[in-house]
């Protein structure tokens, strides 16, 4: 599938940046293969235009913020968060001589300390993460970096509890007993959750964080997807501590995504610093990277072009919901041409 020619990909919110990184500047993005270009408003929320000047096209994003408005750096005009141009600098009666339309807005919102950004109506609302609202949880920002592997890949690796053994032999898996936990799936109208119970190896800054001695530990897992590329999945260890990862593979193009992540837990900074926290899934995401960015990124929906195992349940269950999501929107799945 390649998402950048399936309309109905637009009408999806994605995380596109921390709001950390929105400052007194416009800042730009790529999202789904169009160019866009984010800024705080007078009120501090984020806005988003297409990065585009309707004047005389130049990019917008190279321009300046002024009283909450992002102004094109060739002739100065200005524009709102609604794309509607709010200043024309040359104009002798700005009133009378201001154009009647403006640049492309989109519609953009902060939630979890990210802008995120839907490129057409919504289909759904941004995702719901309990915990966020739970004053017992405290979150903490990971990283913000892209990948050269396809949203889908990332997600059903999400729920691939059968990569253990041989991905992440460094971090938690035990490569002598590869048999991958069992899972159920629990269906929704914005996509599933899926329950697990696996046992891992508990070693090195994984002892620190989670404050267990023993050599081996379980996760009871409740991985929650959201359409199209947004997970958020809920670990809870025997003695009590839940570790929340929040992941958005925001899909830039056709081959690369940037990987949003951050977590929720339900220990403190005295138990387990955030360094330590972050340094233990950075090192279980890189190993993930590895594999991921080898993969192809055209990723088919059909069953028929790639090999299954029952493990791939999760997986199977994304491309049958996107390949839905496809027809019922009168989209044929856009492939690459077939090689001779």
């Amino acid at each position: 599938m390649l998402v950048t020619r399936q309309k109905v990909l637009r009408r999806f919110w994605y995380p596109v940046l921390p709001m950390s990184r929105l400052g007194d500047r416009p800042v730009p993005f790529r999202l789904l293969g169009q160019d866009i270009v984010l800024w705080r408003t007078a009120d501090g929320s984020p806005a988003a235009l297409t990065d585009r000047c309707p004047h005389r096209s130049a990019t917008l994003s190279p321009g300046t913020v002024e009283d909450g408005a992002i102004v094109c750096p060739y002739h100065g005009w200005a524009f709102g968060r609604d794309g509607a141009c709010l200043r024309l600098p040359q104009a002798h009666e700005p009133e009378r001589n201001r154009p009647g339309r403006g640049a492309t807005a989109h519609r953009c919102a902060e939630r979890y300390g990210y802008a995120w950004v839907c490129l057409d109506e919504p289909l759904l609302d941004i995702p719901h993460i309990q915990e966020a609202e739970d004053p017992r949880f405290r979150q903490i920002h990971e990283f913000y970096e892209p990948w050269t592997a396809a949203g889908l890949r990332i997600m059903e690796n999400s729920f691939d509890t059968a990569h253990f053994s041989f991905v992440h032999r460094g971090t938690f898996g035990i490569p002598d007993d590869p048999r991958p936990a069992p899972s159920t799936i629990e269906h929704a109208h914005w996509g599933f959750t899926m329950r697990s119970e696996a046992v891992v190896v508990n070693q090195g800054v994984s002892k620190e964080i989670l404050r267990d001695t023993n050599e081996r530990t379980v996760r009871r897992i409740e991985g929650r997807w959201h359409l199209p590329f947004f997970r958020a999945s809920r670990i809870d260890y025997p003695n009590g501590i839940t570790h929340v990862l929040c992941t958005g593979a925001t899909p830039v193009d056709d081959r690369v995504s940037q990987i949003v992540q951050w977590v929720y837990r339900s220990d403190t900074e005295e138990d387990a610093p955030a360094e330590k926290v972050i340094a233990f899934d950075r090192a279980v995401t890189q190993e993930d990277q590895t594999v991921l960015e080898t993969t192809t990124w055209d990723v088919p929906l059909s069953m028929g072009e790639e090999l299954h195992m029952p493990a791939d349940k999760p997986g199977l269950e994304m491309r049958r919901r996107l390949a839905a999501l496809l027809a019922q929107h009168g989209e044929a799945e856009a492939r690459l041409p077939a090689m001779a």
